[in-house]
């Protein structure tokens, strides 16, 4: 079995009380769900797929070459 890592994003739900994932190395992989532990449940199965389909076709798994870090930063403005 080979592993490997993600870094997600989660963010809440404009319209909606859920929220919603993604991975920034896998365009087009997302999920969402009505708490953040379903939703961290439902972005892992989404990658697991994603990831099984890009093998299955021979295609090479990305990973985190030009993300670097991820931070919260905040900014003060008069």
């Amino acid at each position: 079995m080979n592993y490997y890592s993600f870094k997600i994003v989660v963010e809440k739900e404009a319209e909606d009380e859920g929220y919603y994932a993604y991975s920034p190395t896998l365009p087009g992989c997302f999920s969402n769900g009505k708490s953040l532990e379903e939703t961290r449940k439902n972005i892992r199965e989404a990658i697991r797929l994603h990831l099984e389909s890009l093998l299955a076709h021979g295609q090479p798994v990305p990973q985190d070459d030009k993300l670097v870090h991820i931070e919260e930063l905040t900014v003060g403005v008069p």
